[in-house]
């Protein structure tokens, strides 16, 4: 991952990664990989995924992969089972041999990859013939809530946002796009669907501190911003982001899913 600052795991679960544990366990019922199949996880952060598969794929192995031996540690901190193991690894030079993997996943990283490409190619080296290949990423320009309420206060106190907004920043975060992609890779049968979940934040600094991290691209962007220029953003939110009576935020968020076979 090259964009934002990826090394502290509690950050990120306090982040995004809390969210993406709504998400994974109906990416990996959609994925469908039969009972005992060896599964790899590219990108696997802090683990959501990677315990997903474990909870509810009946997978005979994973393996989860990511460069970050900080979030490595932490997944490794936070899985206890025989059934996975965890390398440090970028995603298009995986220290896999060719077709061991029935399921090949990347969850909240294709849009990250330097070079998605030869990420993709390296999925595909090391799936099996008939295998699937598979990954999601955040609906940045819409449906992740969170970041796109925090870009859209952002942009109309400091127009300079608009530099760092993931929406066009990561085209690859659409439907259109995400199925070009593992199409031009060579995979067929390809399909895109969105997966929603609520995202209901218990308080408004529940939604704030984790914008004060630097682990992330907003959380990134914000910490380097002046303090008024911080607060005004803040307070715009303070008001405009919805609130029920008990000072808790409902928002929702949406990822773009995507599978193919090899």
């Amino acid at each position: 991952m090259t964009e934002g600052r990826w090394s502290d795991g509690h950050a990120y679960e306090s982040f995004v990664g809390r969210w993406s544990r709504r998400i994974a366990p109906q990416f990996v019922d959609w994925i469908a990989a039969a009972s005992g199949s060896d599964w790899v996880d590219i990108g696997c952060g802090t683990g959501a995924l990677t315990s997903a598969i474990l909870e509810r794929g009946n997978p005979g192995s994973v393996v989860g992969v990511d460069p970050s031996a900080d979030f490595i540690a932490a997944a490794r901190a936070s899985i206890a089972d025989s059934r996975a193991r965890f390398a440090v690894a970028a995603a298009d030079e995986l220290p896999l041999d060719d077709g061991v993997a029935d399921a090949v996943v990347a969850g909240l990283v294709l849009n990250f990859v330097p070079d998605l490409t030869s990420a993709l190619a390296e999925m595909r080296r090391i799936a099996r013939s008939g295998g699937a290949l598979g990954g999601y990423v955040w609906d940045y320009a819409d449906g992740m809530q969170p970041i796109r309420r925090y870009f859209d206060a952002a942009i109309s106190i400091d127009p300079g946002a608009r530099e760092a907004d993931e929406g066009p920043r990561f085209p690859i975060c659409r439907p259109d796009a995400l199925r070009a992609a593992f199409e031009a890779a060579g995979l067929r049968d390809v399909v895109v669907r969105p997966i929603d979940a609520p995202a209901v934040f218990a308080s408004f600094d529940d939604f704030w501190t984790p914008f004060l991290s630097g682990v992330g691209v907003a959380p990134r962007y914000n910490v380097g911003l002046d303090e008024p220029t911080r607060a005004a953003i803040r307070e715009r939110l303070r008001e405009s982001l919805p609130a029920d009576a008990d000072g808790s935020i409902p928002l929702s968020v949406r990822a773009w899913a995507v599978r193919g076979l090899t």
